[in-house]
């Protein structure tokens, strides 16, 4: 039985809204029913060539849903389990893995390149970043799904699969943000809108919000933020009027651009941490001089899935929306349908909204 899925034909194309052929679960696989996806701005990175994929594709790699079919091999779970799904399961065996860095696992994101489903007209399909999310049921390996844990909603767990575990890491993992420190976030998204909770979370004493919109403040203060900023070229000298001249201890940035990046440093105070979380392309050449390096004495980090371990990560973060410091309801601004993917693609694209979700 066919189900629908959004394709991307080709890098650049828009998407295509269509019938997709699924096989059973063969060993070490699982079949899940879609729930709900979020709609991620690293999924318009896949779309458009700024992060590599073979195509044609499935994209969606934030997702939730139920196990519907199990094959050989697998125990962790069984029909009917609520499963949250994890684009980028760790091998344990590579260097990074040996190191505990399983963020950085060389082998990650080996699956994409597999055959998982075929178009009606028997097209060979690839799941984007492994799981192929946008669609109403998808066919993993096992390790790509980890159990729910109990006291989140179905739908909204979804998001725990990438912005909230990226925005908690990256304030958690990456920047270590400690009680009484002050933070500033860059980019008012979905995984924005995470960090400025995880922050809240963390303790932080000042959240300051930066955004080119207006329209976002509201969200943002919703999520925890004490100031909102509207980014311009006066965007550090504003966070250092707010923070007694210094700058803040840690700045997160959440764009991936060479502008915001380098104003993030820039509001960072001297001997601050700045941690970089947006996936920017190769066009965004951010400059530093040597005195400047050495003068003000700050970190500056990527930070790639939040340094998350998920299986680690997650019942942690259930633990947080059972005891009501986690809301992932504030987390999304748009319940959609499938067929309005490519509207949220363009809603990013103009830098509207926080994080869409897909509800099947």
């Amino acid at each position: 039985m066919a189900v629908r899925a959004a394709v991307l034909p080709a890098i650049g194309a828009p998407l295509e809204i269509t019938g997709i052929e699924l096989p059973d679960p063969g060993p070490g696989q699982v079949r899940v029913r879609l729930a709900a996806a979020g709609v991620c701005h690293s999924d318009l990175s896949l779309s458009d060539g700024t992060m590599r994929v073979p195509v044609p594709a499935v994209l969606g790699h934030e997702g939730a849903g139920t196990v519907v079919a199990v094959g050989d091999g697998v125990t962790h779970v069984s029909p009917g389990s609520p499963v949250v799904l994890n684009w980028a399961p760790s091998c344990g065996s590579c260097h990074a893995c040996t190191l505990g860095e399983v963020w950085l696992c060389a082998n990650a994101l080996n699956g994409a390149a597999d055959v998982y489903a075929r178009t009606t007209d028997g097209t060979e399909l690839h799941p984007g970043l492994n799981v192929a999310a946008f669609a109403e049921e998808t066919v993993v390996a096992a390790s790509c799904v980890l159990p729910l844990p109990q006291g989140v909603p179905l739908v909204d767990a979804a998001l725990l699969g990438c912005a909230v575990l990226t925005g908690y890491g990256a304030v958690h993992h990456s920047a270590r943000v400690r009680s009484g420190e002050t933070v500033a976030v860059f980019g008012v998204g979905g995984v924005g809108l995470a960090t400025l909770q995880s922050a809240r979370i963390a303790g932080a004493s000042r959240i300051i919000a930066v955004d080119v919109s207006p329209d976002k403040e509201e969200l943002a203060r919703a999520a925890g933020a004490t100031d909102y900023v509207l980014a311009s070229e006066n965007t550090p000298r504003e966070i250092r009027g707010l923070t007694g001249k210094q700058g803040v201890d840690v700045s997160v940035e959440c764009v991936g651009r060479a502008v915001s990046i380098r104003a993030a440093w820039e509001s960072t105070r001297r001997g601050g941490r700045t941690t970089v979380v947006g996936i920017g392309g190769k066009d965004q050449q951010v400059t530093f001089n040597a005195l400047e390096l050495f003068h003000w004495g700050r970190t500056l980090s990527g930070c790639v899935y939040g340094n998350s371990d998920p299986s680690r990560d997650v019942p942690l973060l259930a633990g947080h929306v059972r005891e009501g410091r986690l809301d992932l309801s504030t987390l999304v601004t748009d319940r959609i349908t499938l067929e309005d993917i490519p509207t949220a693609f363009d809603n990013m694209l103009a830098g509207k909204g926080g994080r869409a979700l897909v509800v099947f």
